[in-house]
């Protein structure tokens, strides 16, 4: 059962080549997507360099903000690969060999007939103390200590273990939302919108404006898992758009999905 109470996470992306343009990342959008798909908000990403201290320090910061922790990135064979490293150090624990890790690899080496070598055993090594999070794409397992989740950056291998552990979360309230399209600017709907988000704060608004359009487009977006109050905010802001497309002498309509 979904809990009452907000369920937050925040996600630290790892790597050089995230930030040096040469990877692009899409863990980002898959995570939020996982999240708001179990009612988990995603209130924070971070992306790091594969520095260990700015991994620790990352990690730390966030793991006592918010109820699920997910990193992505580092836990390969080559000497770059340090989130293992790092999240062992920011608990205070050893960083064994695991014999269930070991051997989940070792079967999949056998079958593709891969040599056993120390680079391809860093793979195996876990956090004290730590779960394993299962790799149905490639064997090397993520694992999972205290709220944490360490995952690996190849996007395909990440979904595989969103999917794994998706049902060892506990997700929250979905939040639904309703989408209302302006045919003005936001500076012409700026102050009465920031009015009506005054009267309901448990109401996420936010302005888009549509670019390359033909005519000025903006998108009203409203988020809420309270029904009743998503529809009342909703339509609290349909009157406003109204009378916006009034006063610019526009047809009155309003869309909204």
């Amino acid at each position: 059962m979904p809990s009452s109470l907000p369920v937050t996470a925040a996600l630290v992306v790892i790597g050089d080549e995230i930030l040096s343009g040469r990877t692009k990342d899409v863990n980002i959008g898959a995570t939020a997507d996982f999240c708001t798909d179990l009612g988990i908000e995603l209130s924070e990403v971070r992306v790091v360099p594969d520095i260990e201290d700015e991994i620790v320090a990352a990690v730390n910061a966030v793991r006592s903000r918010y109820t699920y922790v997910f990193t992505t990135g580092g836990i390969g064979p080559t000497h770059d690969d340090i989130t293992a490293d790092a999240i062992a150090r920011a608990f205070g624990v050893s960083l064994p060999i695991n014999a269930e890790a070991r051997a989940m690899l070792e079967a999949r080496w056998q079958q593709t007939g891969t040599e056993v070598n120390e680079a391809r055993l860093r793979m195996a090594r876990i956090p004290e103390g730590a779960s394993l999070i299962v790799n149905s794409v490639s064997a090397a397992p993520g694992f999972r200590i205290g709220n944490v989740h360490v995952m690996a950056g190849v996007p395909k291998i990440m979904l595989a273990m969103l999917e794994a552990i998706a049902p060892t979360l506990e997700g929250g309230q979905k939040v639904k939302s309703v989408t209302i399209r302006c045919r003005v600017g936001e500076g012409t709907i700026g102050v009465p919108f920031g009015r009506i988000q005054a009267d309901f704060p448990d109401v996420k608004m936010g302005s888009y404006p549509q670019m390359g359009q033909t005519a000025v487009m903006t998108e009203l977006v409203l988020r809420s898992p309270d029904e009743a109050r998503l529809a009342e905010a909703a339509g609290r802001v349909r009157e406003m758009v109204t009378e916006a497309h009034r006063a610019a002498g526009l047809p009155l309509e309003v869309e909204a999905y």
